[in-house]
C-alpha cells in the first residue's frame, strides 16, 4: 500500500504588526516533489482551508516550473479539522512566518501530531513549521521535544530578519523551553535534525534535506 502524507500548512497571510507573510513555497513544494516521486498519496490541508497564503517573497526568481506549479495544490484545500481523523503515516509542516500565527495554539494540529507520532509513525518540519511542535504534549503529558534533537529557524536568523519583534516567541527558544536538544548551525545553513521518528529543518535551504530524510523513513 502507499504510505499516506498529511501536509499542514498556515492560512495566517499576516504578523501582528501587519508584516504580509503566508506559507514559503519551496518549503512545501520540494518535499511534497519528493513525496510525488515515490508514489506517495498526499493530502494537503491549511488551519482554515480554502485558498493558502503564499509569502511573495518565496516567488522569486529562479524557482523550477515544477515548484511554481504546485501552487495549484494550495488552492481550495481541506480545512485541518475536515481531515484531522483520518491515518497517515507521517505528517509534514513546512514554514513561513505564517505558521507563527495559527499554528502554536491550534488544538486540532498538536491533536494530529501527537496520535501519528504516537502511532508510531513519522513527523517532520522545517524553518518556521516547527512552531507547530512546541505546545504539543504526549498522551503521558510530556511535550513531544522533550529530550530530542531538534532544530528550526535559530533566533539569529530571526533577528537577521529584522522579524524577532514581530513574532509571539522566537522559535528556537520556545524548542529549548520545552526541552528540545536545539541543533542550530550557521544562518542559512542547511541542517536536518533527525531523532528517531522526528525530522526537522533549520531554514528553507533546508527543505531538501528534510524531505529526503522523511522519505527515507518512510521507504
Amino acid at each position: 500500500m502507499s504510505k499516506h502524507v498529511l501536509i499542514v500548512t498556515t492560512s495566517a497571510n499576516q504578523l501582528s504588526n501587519g508584516h504580509a507573510t503566508g506559507l514559503w513555497l519551496e518549503e512545501f513544494a520540494v518535499p511534497y516533489l519528493l513525496f510525488e516521486k515515490e508514489g506517495y498519496k498526499v493530502t494537503v490541508a491549511s488551519i482554515e482551508g480554502g485558498d493558502v497564503p503564499i509569502d511573495a517573497n518565496s516567488l522569486e526568481d529562479g524557482l523550477s516550473e515544477d515548484i511554481l506549479n504546485t501552487r495549484e495544490l494550495l488552492k481550495d484545500t481541506a480545512r485541518l479539522d475536515q481531515v484531522a481523523d483520518e491515518s497517515y503515516d507521517a505528517i509534514f509542516l513546512p514554514g513561513g512566518h505564517g505558521t507563527v500565527v495559527d499554528f502554536p495554539e491550534n488544538e486540532t494540529l498538536q491533536r494530529v501530531i501527537r496520535n501519528v507520532y504516537e502511532s508510531g509513525n513519522i513527523v517532520g518540519a522545517v524553518c518556521h513549521g516547527p512552531i507547530g511542535l512546541v505546545n504539543v504534549k504526549l498522551s503521558n503529558d510530556e511535550p513531544l521535544v522533550k529530550d530530542k534533537q531538534v532544530t528550526g529557524f535559530t533566533d539569529a536568523e530571526e533577528k537577521e530578519m529584522q522579524l524577532d519583534s514581530a513574532v509571539p516567541f522566537l522559535l528556537e527558544t520556545g524548542l529549548r523551553n520545552q526541552g528540545g536538544q536545539f541543533k542550530g548551525a550557521d544562518n542559512w545553513a542547511v541542517n536536518v535534525a533527525v531523532d528517531e521518528r522526528l525530522v526537522t529543518g533549520q531554514n528553507p535551504q533546508s527543505s531538501e534535506a528534510v524531505g529526503k530524510e522523511l522519505v527515507k523513513l518512510l521507504g
